[in-house]
């Protein structure tokens, strides 16, 4: 098992920027992917993006893609997420979350298995 904890998220006015932070305790975290999830009032747990074990590979959902940045520590059990030119519809309670299997590059909710307890990140218009 391992454990999540986020921190970073507040609130912001369009076109701003924050920096999302994960702290890894527990098992080992360096070989496992590790994603950031959002879940807006009303809508289901989506993916936004996610890193490979050794940061080869990085992947964003489309809405996204170009503003947001992910990225990992491996040394200090950390992932970050730099988000950029944020917008009101990137409001939601964001989560860190990792694979459920080693070395593995799946993206669904389905494929992780430990999340942290979310940080609220509020885009105003």
């Amino acid at each position: 098992q391992v454990y999540l904890v986020e921190s970073g998220g507040g609130a912001v006015p369009a076109g701003g920027s924050l920096r999302l932070s994960c702290a890894a305790s527990g098992r080992t975290f360096t070989n496992y992917a590790m994603g950031w999830f959002r879940q807006a009032p009303g809508k289901e747990r989506e993916f936004v993006a996610g890193i490979t074990w050794g940061s080869a590979t990085t992947r964003y959902t489309d809405s996204v893609r170009g503003r947001f940045t992910i990225s990992r520590d491996n040394a200090k059990n950390s992932v970050y997420l730099q988000m950029n030119s944020l917008k009101p519809e990137d409001t939601a309670v964001y989560y860190c979350a990792a694979h459920r299997l080693p070395y593995k590059t799946t993206w669904s909710n389905a494929d992780f298995g430990s999340w942290g307890q979310g940080t609220q990140v509020t885009v105003s218009s």
